[in-house]
């Protein structure tokens, strides 16, 4: 897919090997069955520098485990609109936004916070379950005991969850590094933490049996990585998969802030703490969005391109994170697709955002949109200066590629 597009072709050729279909249908499997995510993995505190939200702005960003829907509400834009193909996605934003307007923080901290609340059968049944949609009814009235168990957590659940508890009980065998990481998120200053991931933890960190595990493609099928994206890394990065972690890992823990960090908290520890999480999860912003804001949240169950296709109203902000990595790999005609329905709804001067596993994602360069075919580099304007200096400061820091533009004034047919 790095190769740009034979030029009497639409779509690139695909060429998939037989491994590749077999690795589409383990991830299309596991994707049609679970949760896969159960927190965002996309930092909106560079989100929000990009897109400059405003009380005119509608939203559309892709659901994923909606933290980042309710981070956007509480920028007060008119409209965010959470789409996402898989309903267990949104089945998890209704069940946040049924807390948000009928609990206490506490309670609410503890059940999406803590991961973990000891009255949660009553919760759910007298005060969440009616506030839900029948399909994330039926869907949390089998799992509400992921948020019971005292001795586990809600972010052990769901596809991501199954790695992150694999990790934990990779420390609990190796006690003395859960130890020093425990150290590293205690830690007050940069060069603290730096001192302690240098000389305590990375020599015992990447063994080859944690090298093994991130090379496997089952590993990033949990992880709601698909074998495009898992190539693409290969085909820019030296170490593979597991180098690429390495690096990004190292640079959040030696040049960030792990105060900050709630990404890796939570994924680490399986909980967050009050000082360490999401922006929904303050006490202030909680009560911000129960006073009003949640209520411009509309989730839709429904691909991006049949979602822009089934309206009219102009769209001033697009959060398309990562998918059109695997689109342009599985599905080349539907990516095409899903961008003409992008630029008819797009408003003049429309901001995009979106990720790649790719530097430069490869499909920027073929990809033809619009009545006219033009290319993307026409109808865009990309703003790579800034995507640059903000990919720096991701908390995140596992997408190679991020990409801001604007819709140029000849985008919109």
């Amino acid at each position: 897919m790095n190769a740009p597009a034979p030029q009497n072709l639409a779509v690139p050729a695909l060429n998939l090997s037989f491994k590749d279909r077999i690795d589409q249908k383990i991830f299309d499997a596991l994707y049609s069955r679970s949760l896969v995510y159960n927190t965002c993995w996309e930092d909106p505190a560079v989100d929000r520098q990009a897109l400059h939200l405003g009380p005119d702005d509608t939203v559309l960003v892709i659901t994923s485990a909606g933290c980042n829907a309710l981070d956007y509400a509480l920028q007060g834009p008119a409209r965010v609109y959470a789409v996402d193909a898989n309903p267990r996605q949104n089945a998890l934003l209704e069940l946040k936004m049924a807390g948000i307007r009928k609990l206490g923080f506490d309670d609410f901290f503890a059940i999406f916070g803590s991961g973990f609340h000891p009255n949660i059968k009553t919760i759910y049944r007298h005060q969440l379950r009616a506030e839900l949609s029948d399909f994330a009814r039926t869907y949390w009235d089998r799992r509400f005991n992921w948020f019971a168990s005292r001795h586990g957590s809600f972010y052990f659940h769901g596809l991501a969850g199954f790695v992150a508890r694999g990790f934990r009980t990779y420390f609990r065998m190796r006690p003395g590094l859960a130890q020093r990481v425990t150290e590293l998120f205690a830690s007050s200053n940069l060069e603290e933490q730096r001192k302690i991931y240098d000389e305590k933890i990375a020599s015992e960190l990447w063994t080859p049996v944690i090298n093994w595990v991130l090379n496997r493609q089952l590993t990033m099928s949990l992880l709601g990585v698909p074998h495009p994206q898992r190539r693409l890394v290969q085909g820019q990065h030296p170490g593979g998969v597991s180098g690429f972690i390495r690096d990004a890992i190292e640079y959040v823990f030696r040049h960030l802030p792990v105060s900050e960090n709630y990404f890796w908290r939570v994924y680490l520890t399986g909980s967050y703490t009050r000082d360490c999480c999401p922006s929904y999860l303050k006490e202030d912003n909680f009560n911000a969005l129960k006073a009003g804001l949640v209520d411009c949240i509309e989730p839709h169950t429904c691909t991006v391109t049949e979602f822009l296709q089934a309206g009219s109203e102009p769209i001033t902000r697009f959060v398309l994170l990562d998918h059109m990595d695997w689109m342009s790999c599985y599905y080349p005609a539907a990516l095409i697709e899903e961008w003409n329905a992008i630029f008819e709804r797009a408003a003049p001067s429309a901001r995009l955002l979106l990720r790649s596993a790719h530097a430069h994602p490869p499909f920027l360069d073929w990809i033809k949109a619009g009545p006219q075919h033009k290319g993307l580099a026409e109808m865009l304007d990309f703003e790579t200066e800034l995507a640059a200096r903000l990919q720096g400061d991701d908390r995140v820091h596992t997408y190679a590629g991020f990409v801001i533009a604007r819709m140029a004034d000849n985008a919109r047919p």
